[in-house]
């Protein structure tokens, strides 16, 4: 049953997340998630399991001892149980403080993983700027946050069972004073209260274990707790009534009087407005912070707009069913993200049921056959997230072709050569050629050598599109957009001149 319970609740965890909004993500350290999905469902998994049985076992047992008492002796039965809420209120008491430090532990083992995951993702900055003493430091003062808060959650949970102890020991000499003044009396025998006591001693045995079982289940609802808070998050926005599919997009796209920002106190975009026709090619320039990567956020409603409206194939997005809308979408990002599998499966992801011929085509389309081929596997080689086996620009040509399989009628780039050397950079330029025909392209570019021969170029300035045009109309308005050429066709000059650095 606890089993069940816990598979339960992970399922349900990791269902909400593939339904959450982007900002989750944004705003919530990976190794923290990763830290819910795991450490706190397999301490709820631990806890429950031992509790079960504990609790089974200690109700058949009482039960039990309680049916023999009353039917010996109803007066001292009435004594011998008196001790049980003494107990549930000592147990109450140290429950009350144990929680919040259970909480508090999980928590900051959350913030540890997340640590450890972004030095492990990152390893090779930390040696590359010989930050390993730093990183050593913030691991241990976090460690040892970790280790006052877990020892202060021990010591609480430490008082219950001498106190449970103390106050049956008390209990048991309560019922020899009872028993002697019945026997007294008459009402009672030696023999009956000798049994008493040691029926006693059966009964609260268990109940002492209940208590310290409850006490230890703090630690499991405190990872419960943390995992119902993500399953309580709210997932994206649902589909609207009236959403419809978006069956055949042609690519026209168009931002209305679009305003949008991330926190209530600034505003990324503002009052934005622009038409791109079905197959142009639109670079998005600008400095870093402007506002391009917001625009693309929200043209694929990762984001949903604060004010204005954006449409595609002249309807608002928000009128489509999210699914659909993102099915017209292909995206190829400057972070290439490669999944733990094959080449073949990292390029079918874009479409699964795609066939091997169909994977190799889109290979071939964007240069990547060939490198995959002098792989020792081929298309069978397994890759993994960070693997080594592949260059920068090789994985991003791995990114084409999943992008050239998936065939929509709208296509992202963003930043795609950015971080690859000018010989790869020319057979990416070349693979995006024809990933790029016949499709609507919003591509972001720092380097302006690679938007010249867009359709429509904007510049982005401040949430503001503050020039738009092509490369040559551009220039000869001598605007922001011809002083960003003139400063990186002065830097090229200058790189030219000295080679040698």
């Amino acid at each position: 049953v606890s089993q069940r319970m816990v598979a339960s609740m992970r399922k349900k965890l990791f269902m909400r997340l593939q339904q959450l909004p982007l900002k989750f993500f944004d705003t919530h350290p990976h190794g923290d998630i990763m830290s819910r999905l795991t450490n706190d469902t397999d301490t709820v998994s631990t806890i429950i399991s031992q509790a079960t049985t504990q609790f089974a076992t200690a109700g058949i047992i009482v039960a039990g001892s309680l049916a023999a008492m009353l039917g010996m002796n109803v007066v001292l039965t009435l004594a011998s149980v008196i001790t049980v809420p003494m107990v549930a209120i000592l147990t109450k008491f140290v429950t009350k403080r144990t929680r919040r430090y259970f909480r508090r532990q999980q928590e900051e083992l959350g913030q540890l993983d997340g640590l450890i995951e972004e030095t492990i993702y990152g390893y090779k900055m930390v040696k590359a700027f010989n930050r390993q003493q730093n990183v050593k430091d913030h691991f241990n003062q976090m460690n040892d946050s970790l280790r006052l808060t877990s020892t202060k959650a021990q010591i609480w949970a430490g008082f219950l069972m001498p106190f449970a102890n103390v106050i049956t020991n008390v209990g048991f000499a309560g019922i020899a004073c009872v028993g002697g003044v019945l026997v007294v009396n008459g009402m009672a025998t030696v023999g009956i209260v000798t049994s008493f006591i040691s029926y006693t001693r059966q009964m609260v045995r268990p109940v002492i274990d209940i208590a310290g079982v409850f006490n230890s289940l703090q630690t499991a609802i405190a990872g419960a707790e943390r995992v119902f808070d993500v399953i309580d998050e709210m997932p994206e926005p649902a589909d609207s009534p009236d959403a419809v599919p978006l069956s055949e997009p042609r690519g026209d796209v168009e931002f209305r009087n679009v305003s949008f920002s991330y926190r209530n106190d600034k505003k990324v975009l503002k009052n934005i407005s622009f038409l791109v026709h079905s197959g142009q090619k639109v670079a998005l320039v600008g400095a870093t912070g402007a506002g391009k990567t917001t625009i693309v956020n929200l043209l694929t409603r990762f984001y949903d707009v604060n004010e204005g409206q954006v449409l595609v194939d002249n309807k608002d997005i928000r009128k489509y069913t999210r699914s659909s809308l993102r099915d017209c979408f292909s995206v190829v990002l400057q972070d290439t993200h490669l999944f733990t599998g094959t080449v073949r499966d990292n390029i079918r992801y874009s479409k699964p049921d795609a066939t091997d011929e169909e994977v190799r085509q889109a290979a071939v389309t964007a240069n990547a056959h060939g490198f995959i081929m002098s792989m020792p596997k081929g298309y069978d080689t397994i890759l993994s997230g960070n693997s080594d086996i592949l260059s920068e620009g090789q994985r991003q040509l791995i990114s084409i072709a999943r992008a050239v399989l998936r065939k929509a009628a709208i296509l992202i780039l963003d930043e795609a050569t950015s971080s690859v050397d000018t010989r790869t950079e020319f057979h990416i330029k070349e693979a995006m050629e024809h990933l790029m025909k016949g499709r609507t392209t919003f591509f972001i570019a720092h380097r302006l050598s690679t938007v010249q021969n867009a359709d429509v170029i904007m510049v982005i300035n401040d949430g503001k599109v503050e020039e738009i045009g092509t490369h040559r109309s551009l220039l000869e308005r001598k605007g922001s957009y011809y002083r960003m050429y003139q400063s990186q066709y002065k830097l090229t000059r200058i790189i030219d001149q000295y080679p040698e650095f």
